[in-house]
């Protein structure tokens, strides 16, 4: 089975669900510019990243930047329209949709160390959303002209001056996808972050 097809019957599911979503983000917590957020989310996607990510807790990932003194989180993200007819590609949400109960059961904010590195780690990550870069559906991390969510975190460690993973690339062979690639827990598990807090619905 392609991707894009997984794709659409996530997407089909997903347009039977409830409508009434709300933030599980709590209030309380204060992000900070290179906060890099993870989430897990209940539809099929992230039950097939989770498959392919045996020690992952969560299917996806961004970066908190600031954008003009909001905070705003930069992800590549699959499946996630903001009208008909956008394409897949590198995006910008409020925390508050980022951490949608539409897209999120379990939560977690977690701090690089150093702030000079996690600044300008934003800081690439939101020239890509800037250059409009398009969601990699090959998941192929030697091509930087299209991203998908993990790439898109080590790519601006990477440019920012530091390797956030360490680990050698994944090998994924299911029926509907064949690759090498970066999973959310090879970032999680960094040396580099500290977890701030860890929430759910």
């Amino acid at each position: 089975m392609d991707t894009r097809v997984l794709l659409l019957v996530g997407l089909m599911l997903a347009g039977c669900a409830s409508g009434d979503f709300h933030s599980i983000l709590p209030e309380d917590i204060q992000l900070e510019t290179g906060d890099v957020v993870f989430r897990r989310g209940g539809g099929m996607i992230s039950r097939a990243v989770l498959m392919a990510d045996a020690k992952g807790e969560y299917s996806h990932i961004g970066i908190v930047v600031d954008s003009a003194g909001q905070k705003m989180i930069v992800h590549a993200v699959p499946g996630e329209p903001d009208f008909d007819g956008d394409e897949d590609r590198v995006k910008m949400d409020r925390p508050e949709h980022f951490f949608s109960t539409e897209f999120t059961i379990i939560g977690e904010v977690c701090r690089p160390k150093d702030s000079l590195i996690a600044a300008r780690a934003a800081e690439v990550a939101l020239r890509q959303y800037r250059k409009g870069v398009l969601f990699d559906h090959d998941y192929d991390d030697q091509d930087s002209t299209k991203m998908y969510c993990t790439e898109l975190i080590a790519y601006a460690f990477r440019l920012a001056g530091h390797e956030i993973i360490c680990s050698e690339r994944h090998h994924v062979d299911l029926p509907f996808l064949r690759v090498d690639c970066i999973f959310p827990s090879d970032i999680h598990s960094s040396d580099d972050l500290e977890s701030i807090r860890m929430f759910h619905q």
